[in-house]
C-alpha cells in the first residue's frame, strides 16, 4: 500500500490524482502532517508526501532503519514539478515509484541512486538475495574498476560491465554454495535449488525443516537458492510441509503419483508407493523438471522418521524475450518492451531497429545486428545466445508476433529456454489510428510479399476476404522487385466493392516523416505505395466522415443509409 500525505490544498489536489488513478493501490492520511507521515512510514510499503524534501527529511529521520527494511518514500514539490526518490531507492522501490508519480502529474523524476542515473544495474535491483560489498563493488564497476564474474550456476543477469580477466579486486559471485563472502565479494543467491519432500500424516514441522537444513548443511548449499518444495499431490495439505516453505519463504509445487512414478530414481520405495501410489516421493518430485541430484533421499532423525527429502540444481534456463518496439515512435514503446530492453543482457535485431532503441540499452548490452533478409539466421542467434544461460531481446517493428521475429524464433525454440512475449503497437492499429476507425468491425491483415508465402496461397486469401467483406490491411505491399502483386489484389477486392469505397494510405507510421491520405479504391494510384506503406481498404459499410475513414460496428448504419 502506498500512503498519500499533503500538507498544503494544492497537494491535496495532485494527493487525490493520484489517489483516484490507484484506487486499490493507496491510501490518503488525514491530520497533522508530522503524525500522518510517520503512521504511514509504519504503516505501508511506500509514501508519498506532497511536502518539502527538508521536512520530510527531519520528521523521518529518527525512524530509519535499513535500507532493506525502510519503506521507500517520494517528495513532490508544491509546484508539482519534481517527483524526488528520497529514501528506499531500490530496496523500498522509490526510485520506480517516482517515475511512476512523474508521468502521472507530468512532473519530472529525480532519482540521485549512482547505478539508476547511469543506467547501470544496480546488484541489489536484479530480484535474487545478495551478500557482501554491494557498495563497495558497486562503486568499481561505477568508476571502471575490474569486476570479475565468477559465475558457478547459470543465470539470465542483466548487461553488467564485467571485466573478462580472472583475477580483481572486486569480485561478483553467482552461487548457491554455503559460502561467506570474501572481502571486495558480492554473492548473488539464484534459485537454483528445488528440494523434495516426503512427509508421513502430522508430520511436524520442526522435524521437516531439520531434515531440509541438515541436508543443505551436509551439501554445503545456502537455503537461499531454494526455489521451492515440490511433492505428491496427497500431501499438498499437510501443515508441516505448507509450514516449513512458509518460514523458508519458497512455495510448496505438487505433481500426482501417476508424474512421480515416471520419474526413474536412485532410491525407489514400497512404503510411498503402499501409502500415496508411487515409489518415490522426496526424489522424484525434485527431479521431475530434470537436474543433477546432489542429495539423495535423506530421512529425518525422528523414531519412527516422518520426513525425507532429496535436493536437486535445476538446469540453468536461458530467458528469450521477444520485443516488439511498436511503429516507430518512442511514446508508442510499451513500458515492458522498455523493462525487457533494460533487462537483457544480449539484443537481436535487425540494424535499422537497433538504432531506435540504442540508447535504452544498459552499458555492456552485446548487440547482435544484421541488416534486411536475415531474419531466420537472427531467430537461431537468439535461440542460440539464450541456450547459453543469457538473457537475449529479440526485437522486431510492430508487434514481433506479426509478420515479425516471433514465429521463427519459436519454431527455432525449445523447452530448454525461458521465452517471453512482448505485446507491440502494429503497423495495422498504428494506421488505422491515424486515418479514423477503419478497423471498428472485423478486419484482417494480409502481407503481399511472395517471398515466403506463394502468390496462389495469397490470391486465396484477398478473395476470401472480399467476398466476407471484410476491412483488408495491406502489409509489404509494393516494391522495386514486387510492382504487381498490389495492383492484381485491388482488382480482386474490386469485384466486391465499389470504386467509391474508402481506402487508407499510410507511409510511415508515427514516425518523423510520416504521411497520409484517404482515397477511394477507384482512385488510388499503386504506384504512389512502397514497402513503407500501409494500405487498408475499408468493406462495404466504411465511410468517409470529415476526411476520416469510419467502419461501423454494426451494419444499420448501412441500411440507413440507404
Amino acid at each position: 500500500m502506498i500512503g498519500l500525505i499533503s500538507a498544503t490544498s494544492a497537494g491535496a489536489a495532485a494527493r487525490d490524482r493520484l489517489a483516484a488513478a490507484w484506487p486499490d493501490r493507496t491510501r490518503v492520511y488525514d491530520g497533522p502532517v508530522a503524525d500522518t507521515l510517520r503512521a504511514a512510514f509504519g504503516e505501508c510499503a511506500q509514501v508519498v508526501c506532497f511536502l518539502a524534501t527538508g521536512a520530510t527529511v527531519r520528521i523521518l529521520a529518527p525512524l530509519l532503519s535499513d535500507k532493506g527494511a525502510d519503506p521507500g518514500v517520494v517528495c513532490v514539490d508544491e509546484g508539482g514539478r519534481f517527483a524526488v526518490s528520497l529514501v528506499g531507492g531500490h530496496g523500498g522501490g522509490a526510485n520506480e515509484l517516482a517515475v511512476e508519480v512523474a508521468e502521472l502529474l507530468g512532473a519530472q523524476a529525480v532519482v540521485t541512486t549512482a547505478t539508476d542515473a547511469v543506467g547501470v544495474a544496480g546488484l541489489d535491483t536484479l530480484g535474487l538475495p545478495v551478500e557482501g560489498d554491494v557498495a563497495g563493488v558497486t562503486r568499481a564497476l561505477l568508476d571502471g574498476e575490474p569486476v570479475v564474474l565468477e559465475a558457478e550456476v547459470g543465470w539470465p543477469l542483466p548487461a553488467l560491465p564485467f571485466t573478462a580477466a580472472e583475477q580483481g579486486a572486486y569480485r561478483v559471485r553467482l552461487t548457491d554454495r554455503a559460502v561467506e563472502p570474501a572481502s571486495g565479494e558480492v554473492l548473488l543467491r539464484p534459485p537454483s535449488l528445488v528440494v523434495g519432500v516426503g512427509a508421513s500424516k502430522g508430520a511436524p514441522v520442526g522435524e521437516v525443516l531439520d531434515v531440509i537444513e541438515g541436508a543443505l548443511a551436509e551439501a554445503g548449499l545456502s537455503a537461499r537458492s531454494v526455489a521451492g518444495l515440490a511433492t505428491v499431490d496427497a500431501k499438498s495439505e499437510e501443515p508441516g510441509i505448507l509450514e516449513a516453505a512458509a518460514r523458508l519463504g519458497v512455495p510448496v509445487v505438487t505433481y500426482s503419483a501417476g508424474e512421480l512414478a515416471g520419474v526413474e530414481v536412485p532410491n525407489p520405495s514400497d512404503a510411498p508407493l503402499a501409502a500415496v501410489g508411487t515409489p518415490s516421493v522426496a526424489e522424484a518430485a525434485a527431479l521431475v523438471g530434470g537436474g543433477e541430484l546432489l542429495v539423495p533421499k535423506r530421512k529425518s532423525g525422528g523414531s519412527p522418521a516422518m520426513a525425507t527429502c532429496a535436493v536437486v540444481r535445476r538446469p540453468s534456463r536461458g530467458r528469450l524475450a521477444v520485443v516488439g518496439l511498436g511503429p516507430g515512435a518512442r511514446d508508442l514503446l510499451t513500458p515492458r518492451a522498455r523493462e525487457e530492453l533494460r533487462r537483457a543482457a544480449v539484443v537481436v535485431g535487425l540494424d535499422q531497429y537497433v538504432d531506435q532503441i540504442r540508447d535504452l540499452l544498459r552499458p555492456g548490452t552485446l548487440v547482435l545486428e544484421s541488416g534486411l533478409g536475415a531474419e531466420e539466421e537472427r531467430a537461431r542467434t537468439a535461440v542460440a545466445e539464450a541456450r547459453k544461460g543469457l538473457a537475449v531481446a529479440l526485437i522486431g517493428s510492430g508487434d514481433a508476433g506479426v509478420y515479425a521475429m516471433a514465429s521463427p524464433a519459436l519454431a527455432e525454440a525449445s523447452d530448454d529456454i525461458d521465452v517471453v512475449g512482448v505485446p507491440g503497437v502494429t503497423a495495422a492499429l498504428a494506421a488505422g489510428a491515424i486515418l479514423g476507425a477503419p478497423l471498428g468491425h472485423d478486419h484482417v491483415s494480409i502481407s503481399l510479399s511472395d517471398l515466403h508465402t506463394p502468390w496462389e496461397v495469397i490470391e486465396r486469401r484477398v478473395r476470401a476476404a472480399a467476398e466476407a467483406d471484410l476491412v483488408v490491411t495491406f502489409y509489404n505491399p509494393r516494391s522495386r522487385g514486387r510492382d504487381w502483386q498490389l495492383p492484381k489484389a485491388l482488382t480482386l477486392l474490386s469485384e466486391h466493392r465499389s470504386p467509391t469505397t474508402p481506402v487508407g494510405v499510410v507511409r510511415n507510421a508515427s514516425r518523423v516523416d510520416e504521411s497520409s491520405r484517404v482515397t477511394t479504391l477507384g482512385e488510388l494510384d499503386p504506384a504512389t505505395v512502397d514497402m513503407m506503406t500501409v494500405v487498408t481498404v475499408g468493406n462495404t459499410a466504411t465511410r468517409i466522415i470529415a476526411g476520416r475513414m469510419v467502419t461501423p460496428r454494426g451494419y444499420r448504419w448501412q441500411e440507413e443509409a440507404k
